[in-house]
């Protein structure tokens, strides 16, 4: 596993923590930073107005969260792609590791205390199906 860091985000403040290590953990080892974020329905809208027509979707909606977090992670010397991907969030992250040969994922400890800790959360799914190593953020309760 010799490739980037792999960091999934939705737009809460825990996610971004968890991306904001993943950077520095980039950074540090001079590997380059995957941000994605997941979609799990395809849900399409056509707006119009007079002879315009515009398409949105959750695919287009999610790359933008996607876009904003990796450009508010940029730093000097790291390189930084994002993107969206289809399917529950544990599952995207999971594939897309898959899909760029991850070094590592790095993922925060939300839903890992009380009843969803039992049922399971984003961190503990991908922490037992990774195929690469899995960092794990303190992000709640800080």
């Amino acid at each position: 596993m010799t490739g980037p860091i792999v960091v999934g985000v939705d737009g809460s403040a825990t996610a971004n923590r968890a991306a904001e290590e993943a950077r520095n953990l980039a950074v540090a080892l001079g590997v380059p930073l995957r941000v994605i974020s997941a979609f799990d329905t395809d849900n399409t809208e056509v707006l119009g107005s007079g002879s315009d027509t515009w398409i949105v979707s959750d695919a287009d909606t999610t790359v933008s969260i996607a876009k904003n977090v990796a450009h508010a992670l940029e730093a000097p010397g790291l390189t930084v792609t994002y993107g969206a991907v289809r399917g529950k969030p544990a599952e995207a992250i999971i594939a897309e590791a898959e899909r760029v040969d991850a070094r590592m994922i790095v993922v925060g400890n939300r839903g890992m205390q009380g009843l969803t800790r039992i049922l399971g959360s984003v961190a503990n799914t991908v922490a037992h199906s990774a195929p690469c190593d899995v960092y794990i953020v303190k992000t709640v309760g800080i």
